[in-house]
């Protein structure tokens, strides 16, 4: 079957299309239908269905011939830990948590805190909430404490789950001081905590406040998995960098298995039995739909990774877990890749390892840059397919079909929408655009299972954010165009998009020019206050390791590329060389707390950011250009 025919048969008959994707998911009451639009624009899905997320992650698959198949393999070279899980071995320990859970008054409908590193019991948690019908909100490892006690007061957990600390490169991160202090400082109190000992850092507990992860399991029935309705919420993930009130995007149960479910094959082009690996954290989105749940639910194997792209140990780390563990697709974020280019820039260390098990290369989580996907096509000799999702749709808006037809790749183009999304290009108005022209990037409602149906506790907020601004559509909040192949093309967050003298410009056209200079290993373009154009262009570059050459005439070269493929009318001549830039612990470059820098207002200080001490170097670099000086 061709994708056309695919997107067509969902575009004609779109209840009809989920319906049967339905049919792959063990219910305890089938859906009778799938769209519920009573409450339009707040769509609902399969909401007459009753069904368990653990059951179709775990069970089923222990039932059904998969009891020894390897459910999730951990590698950790930061400890030096290799082990396999089995969907057999994984039952039990889900159940048996689940039992504590149960037992400490944990029922359907209660949120847990979990806050734990790159372990598989990150995921054997997880399970265990849905297999009670509890509702899980994953705050990344190693968060901030008053971070974590916004979250705390927001989702009110009766629990939290905790690891004693997370394990970076050369430092351990000690999570239990961050846990009581959170406690501490949140108006809400939790009934309990249970918390997962590392040996790399014993902790102290307060008796019957705090529960040992084993101790705590000692004795208990394990919990069978308890039914909840179609658009129960499966979790709650606070979406990263938020500031003020947080956002807490809300994933319903039977949308989320249905989409998710047909995604492996249909994009990641995956069958039951293979190896799926997603570099990331479960404290991410990716994390969640991509290490935890979408392989579990189809029948792959997981791999949980606890490690960096470079530094544990080098920049070949990627290529002997993909060897070692016969990985088929891999999925990780473009900023992985630009570290590993940086530090291995011919990449050389690949040719110590066979990667011929690999089938392809996933890249979301922020632009990839075409000098990035072509170095990682070279490099790899696999096919490197970029696709565009968010936090908010839990999965891909646009993406290359590689399971039902793997479409020409277009760099710098994510391909093409995928069913479900109705993607639209409108002007300021909201009027649709022509194709090749520069607009905001909207879905026209309904969106598709497993999306955001609300925000936590704030109904007025979600209608407010998203489905305002265009009605009738959600707001992505990026911006870019359609070209006449029907290909989508990200220019830039909408904030991204900067008017110099009237023109409206995308930043991430500058990037993908500064980019492709041969010594320029990351770079970043943010629009600055001008009292005479208005906002003006500024890159920062970082350049690859073992580049001696002159940071002026550097400089120079990178503004005469802007110059001559972009135009004069981008006014670009402001480059700052830098060693890194400011990132949150995702990837994600923090353009907008640069911008305020560059002009010197105010700025809270980002909670995701990964070192804080960038910020002074950004200023730092920024003084000469005759920017930061009342920063």
């Amino acid at each position: 079957m061709k994708y056309a025919d695919v997107y067509a048969a969902w575009q004609n008959a779109p209840e009809d299309f989920w319906l049967d994707q339905a049919k792959s998911i063990d219910w305890v009451k089938p859906p009778t239908q799938a769209l519920d639009d009573s409450k339009a624009p707040l769509y609902r899905w399969f909401t007459d269905a009753e069904v368990n997320t653990c059951y179709n992650a775990v069970d089923r698959h222990v039932e059904n011939g998969r009891a020894d198949q390897a459910a999730i393999i951990y590698d950790s070279p930061i400890t030096g830990t290799k082990s396999q899980i089995t969907y057999a071995e994984l039952k039990e320990k889900v159940a048996s948590l689940a039992g504590a859970l149960r037992d400490k008054g944990i029922t359907k409908g209660d949120r847990v805190i979990v806050y734990m590193p790159m372990v598989p019991e990150a995921l054997v948690a997880m399970l265990a909430c849905a297999r009670l019908g509890a509702i899980h909100s994953v705050v990344f490892g190693g968060f901030a404490a008053h971070e974590l006690a916004v979250r705390i007061d927001d989702a009110t957990p009766k629990a939290i789950i905790a690891a004693s600390c997370g394990l970076e490169p050369g430092r351990i991160v000690p999570y239990k001081p961050l846990l009581d202090q959170a406690i501490e400082d949140a108006t809400h109190k939790p009934d309990f905590t249970i918390i997962l000992e590392r040996p790399e850092h014993p902790y102290d507990l307060t008796p019957g406040y705090d529960f040992d992860w084993h101790e705590v399991q000692k004795g208990v029935t394990p919990a069978d998995c308890v039914p909840v309705k179609g658009d129960h919420p499966a979790y709650i993930l606070y979406t990263s960098g938020t500031t003020g009130a947080p956002k807490g995007v809300v994933r319903p149960t039977a949308g989320h298995l249905v989409a998710l479910n047909w995604t492996m094959k249909a994009i990641y082009d995956v069958d039951p039995g293979d190896v799926f690996w997603a570099a990331s954290d479960v404290g991410w989105v990716v994390g969640h739909s991509y290490i935890c749940y979408a392989p579990l639910i189809h029948g792959n194997t997981t791999v949980v990774f606890e490690g960096k792209p470079v530094g544990t140990p080098d920049a070949g780390t990627f290529w002997r877990v993909i060897q070692e563990h016969n990985v088929r697709s891999f999925f990780t974020a473009p900023t992985a890749f630009r570290a590993i280019k940086r530090d291995d820039p011919k990449g050389e260390m690949i040719k110590d390892y066979d990667i011929s098990c690999l089938r392809a290369l996933y890249l979301a989580g922020e632009r990839a840059d075409p000098d990035t996907i072509e170095w990682a096509q070279r490099v790899m000799d696999v096919p490197v397919y970029d696709h565009w999702w968010q936090t908010e749709t839990g999965y891909t808006i646009a993406g290359n079909p590689a399971g039902i037809e793997a479409l020409p790749v277009k760099i710098g183009s994510p391909t093409v929408a995928m069913p479900g999304y109705d993607v639209q290009i409108l002007d300021e108005a909201g009027h649709p655009m022509p194709s090749g022209e520069l607009g905001a990037i909207a879905v026209k409602l309904p969106l598709p299972p497993g999306t955001l149906p609300t925000l936590w506790n704030a109904e007025e907020r979600f209608v407010k954010s998203y489905l305002t601004t265009f009605p009738g559509y959600y707001e992505t909040g990026d911006a870019g165009m359609i070209d006449e192949d029907g290909y989508l093309y990200i220019m830039a967050r909408t904030d991204d998009v900067i008017n110099v003298a009237g023109h409206r410009l995308s930043t991430g056209a500058m990037e993908e020019v500064l980019a492709a200079h041969p010594d320029v290993a990351e770079c970043a373009v943010i629009g600055v206050s001008d009292a005479l154009k208005g906002q003006l262009p500024m890159g920062f570059v970082c350049l690859n390791n073992g580049c001696e050459r002159s940071h002026e005439d550097i400089s120079k070269e990178v503004v005469a590329r802007v110059r001559d493929q972009i135009g004069p009318v981008a006014a670009f001549k402001l480059v700052a060389v830098v060693d890194r830039l400011p990132k949150t612990r995702s990837g994600k470059i923090l353009r907008g707390t640069m911008v305020k820098i560059a002009d010197g207002q105010d700025f809270k200080m980002p909670a995701t950011i990964d070192d804080p001490a960038i910020l002074d170097e950004i200023e730092e670099a920024l003084k000469p250009l005759g920017y930061a000086a009342t920063g």
